[in-house]
């Protein structure tokens, strides 16, 4: 019984934490754009997503290594400090992007500036990692992610054609735009399968101590809970198509309207709770792994539900990239423009953090007779390969066209 609470814990804060800026940006841009089209890239992400998850999980549970300490430890600090640099620097970038995107969703709910709500926003995220511990910001905040489930419950209320909708999952090109559709595809791709969710998951689980023993619920939880999340990520796609077909949508004040049509004069009210829990939550999970990832290259001691006086520069990483976060976000850079620009570069540098995340997940000095199969390699590779492609044509074709 136990086991299966963990379980069902696992599928839902997972599910609810998959909601965030990039997840509600891109989808919605790509569903007033194209209105079903892109259906197929949401679920061609998420079956990498679940992929890299899954076997981030495995490491942690057959070696207790995350993979920024794996990597480290297999290819040396000079190659590993390549992707690490990547990350930090994209990471940062997001993080503002979620900031951003709380204080916009409190500025929804009280019709006062973002600009106002940003420090706020940054505070708390602070302050609840210094505060914190690991199981309250992972399943605690990623519980109110549950409003996200609105989305689902809109779809019903909208009841777009079915066939409409499943045409969207097999890839079609437009006549016109078909830079603008290209970009979307990859920044769809960019925010599902964000870098710092494999690591993250598997730093939790080295946190929470799991075993072997645990490999099978692992898998679980990473088909269940990513598949359920990418499931309200497709909603979000589909309302847009519904209610802002062919509208140029550059706020998200225009996404908010997406659910005026079915819950009436609640939807905007409802929209701002799940932006604001989806990005809040997003932004302690972005920060701490930053954190995670910093530590675990450097050699230092880590872990949220260790007082931060005994491990000092652990906690300063996360209080450093919160501020310099805050501060590109304070700059008045739109958080929506950020956030695709962020969503597409990290299709371009996800092949230097996935890679040797393949290496190592074959290797059986870490994960003994728990290694990859051949078509799990070839999936992963497969779709990143691609993604990194499109992203390298997609990006400068956008910029002239723009």
């Amino acid at each position: 019984m136990k086991s299966f609470l963990k379980i069902a814990l696992g599928i839902v804060t997972s599910m609810a934490g998959f909601l965030e800026v990039g997840s509600i940006s891109t989808a919605a841009q790509a569903g007033a754009a194209f209105r079903f089209r892109l259906l197929w890239a949401i679920a061609a992400a998420t079956i990498c997503l679940v992929a890299l998850v899954e076997m981030s999980g495995r490491l942690a549970a057959s070696s207790r290594h995350t993979v920024s300490d794996a990597v480290r430890e297999r290819f040396g600090f000079r190659f590993s400090a390549v992707p690490l640099a990547a990350e930090i620097v994209l990471d940062t970038l997001v993080l503002a992007a979620e900031l951003g995107g709380a204080a916009i969703a409190v500025e929804l709910a009280t019709s006062v500036g973002r600009g106002w709500w940003v420090l706020p926003a940054a505070f708390a995220t602070w302050f609840l990692l210094w505060k914190g511990s690991f199981g309250l910001i992972e399943n605690g905040v990623s519980l109110l992610g549950l409003v996200s489930l609105a989305f689902v419950v809109a779809v019903v209320r909208l009841h777009p054609s079915a066939r409409a909708v499943a045409s969207g999952l097999v890839p079609s090109f437009p006549r016109a735009s078909l830079a603008k559709y290209g970009l979307l595809a990859v920044s769809i791709l960019g925010a599902t399968v964000s870098p710092y969710l494999v690591n993250f998951y598997a730093s939790g689980a080295v946190e929470e101590r799991w075993k072997p023993k645990d490999i099978p619920a692992n898998r679980v939880v990473a088909i269940a809970g990513m598949g359920f999340g990418s499931v309200v990520n497709a909603a979000v796609l589909v309302c847009s198509a519904v209610v802002l077909a062919g509208v140029d949508v550059k706020s998200f004040h225009q996404v908010a309207q997406t659910l005026v049509p079915p819950f009436g004069r609640w939807g905007v009210p409802l929209f701002a709770a799940i932006l604001g829990f989806g990005c809040f939550g997003a932004a302690l999970e972005i920060a701490l792994n930053l954190a995670y990832a910093a530590a675990q290259q450097l050699g230092w001691n880590w872990g949220e539900d260790v007082r931060p006086k005994r491990e000092a520069r652990f906690a300063l990483v996360y209080t450093a990239v919160i501020a310099v976060a805050a501060l590109v976000i304070v700059s008045g850079i739109d958080p929506l423009k950020l956030t695709m620009i962020s969503m597409a570069l990290t299709v371009l540098v996800q092949p230097i953090i996935v890679f040797p995340f393949i290496v190592i997940m074959n290797d059986p000095l870490y994960v003994g007779r728990h290694g990859n199969g051949p078509f799990g390699n070839a999936m992963v590779v497969g779709i990143t390969a691609v993604g990194a492609a499109m992203a390298l044509v997609a990006i400068p074709l956008e910029i002239l066209g723009s």
